[in-house]
């Protein structure tokens, strides 16, 4: 089953005609008929794909309400399902980082596709003396142009739909409210003349949040970076494992040894190491842990080859002679 992601519309356009082009090369290249089948739909199809007993493995890359769902009706009817849900991915920034490339890689992994993507970092975690670079940090998201994606130069497009936005707009009211500090606003941001009404917000960084915080606790999906201050590695790895998601967090460091020691403890499936955005190739999986996955084997690299691998085992035993054998009640052996 594949659900597009809806944080790149192209794909949505395209995907149904694409989806059966490559059914109709298959089957030129000689693909069997009836192996590769496409079912496009919503609700009721998901369903039958979850109920059809010659479905027997479910793949699905989406929000935690639809895979859990997904998940457990596929499960009820004995299928395999592996699912990747949602995220709020962590970045810890050590005093002894690279100040230029760390501030310029968490402003682009923060606010690149408006903050609309499983992999972007909405939280900045910073350890003690680099607490001083989060306005510098401010400076730099100011910067960013905020615009539809086909113009040049722009840098945060629209958000999915209205609702998107004003769901945004209304966690960082909340926000505010209980506490957090509004360091740079998005809300109402400048844009290309023509393109006033659209869904756009701009890069929006909440300081002093507390993991209580409403802007905390909610997966955005937006263009909203939240900044916590603590005083030591410790904290930050304390404050990582806690949070209910454990899809990718990164750290930003010069010091091998906290990097080795953050690798080690951090309880999150995908790491980073001065890397912002720690997506696999194919090479190795998805490895989202916790409330970020459901089933047991990931969907890219071998284990997704794996997912869809019914194992089978044949033991023979050929004899080229007549014997005489005796009866015996004992565990069977190939000697």
């Amino acid at each position: 089953m594949n659900a597009q992601p809806w944080c790149h519309p192209r794909l949505l356009l395209c995907t149904r005609a694409r989806l059966q082009l490559l059914a109709e090369l298959a089957v030129q290249a000689g693909l069997p008929a009836g192996v590769l089948n496409i079912i496009h739909g919503a609700h009721s199809a998901v369903n039958f794909i979850c109920d059809a007993p010659a479905i027997k493995a479910i793949s699905f890359v989406g929000s935690n309400q639809a895979g859990e769902y997904i998940f457990d009706r596929g499960t009820k009817h004995g299928k395999r399902v592996q699912a990747n849900l949602g995220a709020k991915n962590h970045a810890t920034i050590m005093p002894d980082a690279d100040k230029d490339f760390t501030l310029n890689a968490l402003v682009g992994a923060a606010f690149g596709a408006a903050g609309q993507r499983c992999m972007a970092l909405p939280v900045c975690v910073f350890v003690g003396e680099s607490q001083k670079w989060v306005p510098e940090l401010v400076e730099r998201a100011k910067k960013l142009k905020v615009g539809p994606g086909h113009m040049p130069d722009i840098d945060v497009g629209p958000m999915i739909s209205p609702a998107a936005k004003s769901r945004a707009e209304h966690i960082i009211a909340e926000a505010v409210k209980q506490g957090a500090k509004l360091a740079l606003d998005g809300r109402g941001p400048k844009v290309p003349a023509g393109y006033e009404k659209g869904n756009f917000l701009g890069p929006t960084v909440l300081t002093d949040v507390a993991p209580t915080n409403i802007a905390y606790t909610e997966e955005i999906f937006g263009p909203v970076l939240s900044v916590m201050g603590v005083d030591t590695l410790d904290d930050a790895i304390t404050v990582t494992n806690k949070n209910p998601y454990g899809n990718g967090c990164a750290i930003f460091t010069g010091s091998g040894a906290a990097a080795r020691r953050y690798q080690h403890e951090i309880d999150v499936g995908q790491v980073g190491i001065n890397v912002p955005i720690p997506v696999p190739l194919p090479m190795f999986s998805f490895t989202g842990s916790r409330g970020s996955n459901r089933g047991d084997v990931n969907f890219y690299g071998k284990q997704a080859v794996n997912f869809y691998t019914q194992t089978k085992t044949i033991t023979s035993n050929w004899r080229y002679t007549q014997e005489v054998t005796k009866l015996s009640t004992a565990m069977p052996t190939l000697g």
